[in-house]
């Protein structure tokens, strides 16, 4: 019987965890992605490219962005980041790399890096989001993270 009970409660508040959620739209570059609960904007930065946003009391760094594939190709841009990142001391632990997108992470000490480029429909220019946190928030953003690259896109 109390099973019964904590699965018709936990039914109720499955829509109530997906409450909250924003969503960020760039008008520049014209792509957007969902942006968790809890999450305060930073304000559009001085060129428009995106936004910072922070959650009160936790170390965590949430950056969107776009920028433009001026010297390269998509996948050119995606090794450069990926380079950088692994130059920065990021050990990557999981990459995906397509055409269209690509994901990567990796951890540095306690501190866990996620990033999800996605190529925008003009093929000049790309939409991107990162997110850096504590291990000890692992369980919290593994979830929001896989929610915000599932919602990266390109207006087409």
């Amino acid at each position: 019987m109390r099973f019964a009970l904590v699965l018709l409660l936990s039914l109720f508040a499955l829509p109530a965890l997906a409450q909250g959620w924003g969503h960020y739209d760039n008008a520049r570059f014209g792509y957007g992605l969902d942006i968790p609960p809890g999450f305060v904007g930073q304000g559009e930065s001085g060129n428009g490219d995106g936004q910072a946003f922070t959650f009160a009391g936790k170390p965590i760094a949430l950056l969107a962005w776009g920028g433009l594939l001026a010297m390269t190709d998509f996948e050119g841009e995606v090794a450069a980041r990926l380079r950088d990142d692994a130059q920065a001391g990021w050990s990557l632990t999981y990459q995906a790399v397509t055409p269209r997108w690509a994901s990567w992470s990796g951890l540095q000490g306690s501190r866990i890096l996620y990033r999800r480029l996605v190529a925008l429909c003009d093929g000049a220019s790309y939409g991107a989001f990162s997110a850096e946190y504590s291990i000890a928030d692992r369980v919290m953003m593994d979830a929001a993270v896989e929610r915000m690259a599932g919602s990266l896109r390109g207006a087409c």
